[in-house]
């Protein structure tokens, strides 16, 4: 899962802006991680994938503060998109969070999770 979060996450990177960074590769295998475990859980999806685009947005902070703030790597910058957040997060992004939440907890129910043996 770690893996999967980490290639989808990056690629989306790279459709979307042209480029990314392995700190993405990174922050997408745990986001891929986190939706793999809400999957999991026995809630409407609309939920999970609210949680999802909660936890995303909040990696994405952290991940940025660390990134782009500490390390100077200058990865992403939204400060001049309306309402960002230390130019870190924006609402417009978590928005497509949420969707693609739903989207991959939605494709983890129906193909994954039934064929995962616990023990």
């Amino acid at each position: 899962m770690f893996l999967l979060g980490a290639s989808v996450y990056y690629l989306l990177e790279i459709l979307w802006r042209g480029h990314s960074h392995v700190s993405m590769f990174i922050l997408g295998g745990f986001c891929g991680l986190m939706l793999y475990k809400l999957a999991s859980l026995p809630y409407p999806v609309i939920f999970l994938a609210c949680m999802g685009c909660v936890g995303i947005t909040a990696a994405e902070l952290v991940c940025g503060l660390l990134v782009n703030k500490v390390l100077k790597l200058h990865v992403w910058d939204y400060s001049d998109v309306p309402l960002n957040v230390l130019g870190q997060i924006c609402p417009s992004y978590s928005f497509l969070w949420f969707v693609l939440s739903f989207m991959a907890i939605t494709i983890l129910q129906a193909f994954v999770l039934p064929y995962v043996t616990h023990t």
